[in-house]
């Protein structure tokens, strides 16, 4: 399976699985006697849901390019605080791992928008923080897992090694092989 950057999951989404009701469908198997219909109970169809990212910092996309133009437009500072909120982490911290000093803070507060770069590492973030909610089960596990120091990221927490690209990319591997059960 080829890798995924936070930013093209955000725009692709994850794959879940969500049952469909066969009760009033009719399905047919191909036979050399010519189509069968059989019993809906006998029948389990899996079918996917594309799970869009940034839903932590309260934004989803239809598709990359609504994602690029509100990237270039700059995101509202309410959605640097939505993330705070459901990752529970200070103000300072977000600002920290998204590289954005804190008197930048402050006048983006005041202006009510974040710039294109910083929207950018935000939203790098948001769609790890995203993919570890879906990986771990819920937001508590994921805030905890975010905040705990990992082996696997030289005793960084995932937190930590999300303030660079490449250290995302790292935490998101991470975040594949827990999925998958591999040991890390």
């Amino acid at each position: 399976m080829p890798r995924r950057t936070p930013k093209q999951a955000a725009c692709s989404g994850s794959r879940k699985k969500r049952k469909i009701d066969l009760e009033n469908m009719g399905v047919y198997v191909w036979t050399p006697e010519g189509a069968k219909l059989l019993e809906t109970s006998a029948v389990h169809v899996d079918v996917f849901q594309e799970i869009p990212y940034g839903i932590s910092a309260g934004f989803s996309f239809e598709n990359t390019g609504d994602l690029i133009r509100a990237l270039k437009h700059g995101f509202p500072m309410s959605a640097f605080e939505n993330l705070r909120s459901a990752m529970d982490i200070p103000a300072k911290t977000l600002a920290s791992v998204a590289n954005i000093a804190g008197r930048t803070l402050s006048r983006r507060k005041k202006e009510g928008r974040l710039q294109t770069d910083e929207s950018e590492r935000l939203f790098r973030i948001a769609a790890l923080y995203d993919r570890a909610v879906e990986v771990l089960g819920d937001g508590e596990r994921a805030r905890v897992w975010f905040k705990g120091p990992k082996k696997a990221l030289g005793g960084e927490t995932p937190l930590q090694y999300a303030d660079t690209e490449p250290g995302a990319r790292e935490v998101e591997n991470l975040l594949g092989r827990l999925e998958y059960g591999v040991f890390s």
